[in-house]
C-alpha cells in the first residue's frame, strides 16, 4: 500500500524552522568523546589513590621506614680502632647473624621472655575471662542500669597505662597505700605486692584492670548481632540463662574471642609501659625484666643500637609467628569440623 504523501505547507515549514538540532548534530566529534572517556576512566583510577596518599605517606615514614631501617642495623656493628677517639676511628661494619645469635642466646633475654610469659598465663586467661562474663551480664535480659555498666567496665582502659601504673604504684605501697593502713589496723600481716615473689601479680593486675573494657566492649558487640530469636526459642524448649548463654552464646561469639586473644597476646608480648612506671617503686622490677625493657636499655643506656634492633626484630617475628599460627590452628581445627 502506498504511504500517504504530506503536502509541504507553510505552517509545517515553520514548525521544522523552530524545531531544534537533532542529537547527533549537537553530539561532539567522536574524538573529543573518546578524549574525554579516558581522562574520566583514569580519574575514577586516581581519584582512590589520591584519597590514600596521606595514608600512605604516613605508613611509609613512620613505620615501614623505621622497620627498614631496625632490620639494616641489626646486620650491622660498630668496629672500634685504637681508642677510639680520633676521627675514623669508628667505622659501622658488615656484621651478619651475629647479633641475632648473641641476642638469642643472652642469658637476660631469655630470663625475660620467662617472666613474659608467665605474665602471659596470668593476664589473657583472667582478662579475657572477665570480659566475657561481664557482656554475658550486661547481655541478659534481666540486668539493669546497663548503660552505666558498660561505661564503669571501660572507663578504666580510657586511662592511659603510665597513669593507672602510678596510681597503682601508690596503692601498692605500704608507706601510703590505704589498703595497708587499714591491713594494720586489723591486726593483718599481709606481704608487700612489690616482692620479688608477687611483683609479677601486681604488673598483671594493673594491665587486667585497664584490658577488661576494651575486650567486653568487643564481646557485647558481638552479643549484640545474635538474632534474639534464637534466645526465644531456647526459652521455649526450656534452656536456662546459663544454658543459653553457654550453648547458643558463647559458640556464636567465638570469632570475637579468638581475635580478642590474639590481640591480647600481641600486648603481652609488647608490655612495657607499666613495669617501666613501677620500676622506680621496686627494686624487684630489673631493667631487663622484659623483652623490650631490655631493647630500650641496650639502645638507649647502653648505646648498643645494633644489638637492640636485632633483639626488636626477634620479638617482631616472634609476635608475628604465634599469632599466625595460632590463627592457622584455630582454622585448620574449624575446617576439619566443618569436613566431619
Amino acid at each position: 500500500m502506498p504511504e500517504p504523501i504530506t503536502q509541504d505547507t507553510p505552517r509545517r515549514r515553520a514548525t521544522d524552522a523552530r524545531r531544534p538540532a537533532s542529537a547527533h548534530a549537537l553530539a561532539p566529534p567522536s574524538g573529543t568523546r573518546a578524549r574525554h572517556g579516558g581522562a574520566t576512566r583514569r580519574g575514577r583510577h586516581i581519584a582512590p589513590w589520591a584519597f590514600l596518599s596521606p595514608a600512605i605517606v604516613l605508613f611509609t615514614l613512620f613505620l615501614a621506614a623505621p622497620i627498614g631501617y631496625s632490620v639494616y642495623l641489626s646486620f650491622r656493628t660498630e668496629k672500634v680502632s685504637g681508642l677510639g677517639l680520633g676521627s675514623g676511628s669508628r667505622q659501622e661494619v658488615w656484621n651478619g647473624v651475629a647479633n641475632y645469635v648473641s641476642a638469642v642466646a643472652d642469658t637476660e633475654f631469655l630470663a625475660s621472655v620467662g617472666r613474659i610469659g608467665l605474665y602471659g598465663l596470668i593476664v589473657v586467661p583472667v582478662m579475657l575471662g572477665s570480659a566475657l562474663l561481664f557482656a554475658l551480664l550486661l547481655d541478659a535480659r534481666r540486668t539493669r542500669a546497663r548503660r552505666f555498666g558498660r561505661i564503669t567496665i571501660f572507663l578504666p582502659y580510657a586511662v592511659p597505662a603510665v597513669i593507672s601504673s602510678l596510681l597503682w604504684g601508690f596503692l601498692y605501697l605500704p608507706a601510703v597505700s590505704p589498703f595497708y593502713w587499714v591491713f594494720d589496723r586489723l591486726g593483718w600481716s599481709v606481704p608487700s605486692l612489690f616482692g620479688p615473689n608477687l611483683v609479677i601479680f601486681a604488673v598483671a593486675n594493673i594491665a587486667i584492670w585497664g584490658g577488661i573494657g576494651f575486650n567486653m566492649v568487643v564481646l557485647y558487640t558481638a552479643l549484640k548481632s545474635v538474632p534474639s530469636e534464637l534466645y526465644e526459642a531456647a526459652e521455649l524448649d526450656g534452656a536456662s540463662q546459663i544454658g543459653i548463654a553457654w550453648r547458643i552464646k558463647i559458640p556464636i561469639v567465638l570469632p570475637a574471642i579468638i581475635m580478642t586473644f590474639v590481640f591480647s597476646m600481641i600486648a603481652t608480648l609488647q608490655v612495657f609501659a607499666e613495669p617501666t612506671t613501677l620500676r622506680p617503686l621496686s627494686n624487684a622490677i630489673s631493667t631487663t625484666w622484659t623483652p623490650l625493657m631490655k631493647v630500650y636499655r641496650d639502645a638507649f643506656t647502653r648505646g648498643d643500637l645494633y644489638s637492640a634492633a636485632a633483639t626488636s626484630v626477634v620479638i617482631a617475628v616472634a609476635t608475628f609467628v604465634l599469632s599466625f599460627g595460632f590463627l592457622r590452628l584455630v582454622q585448620s581445627r574449624a575446617f576439619g569440623q566443618e569436613e566431619r
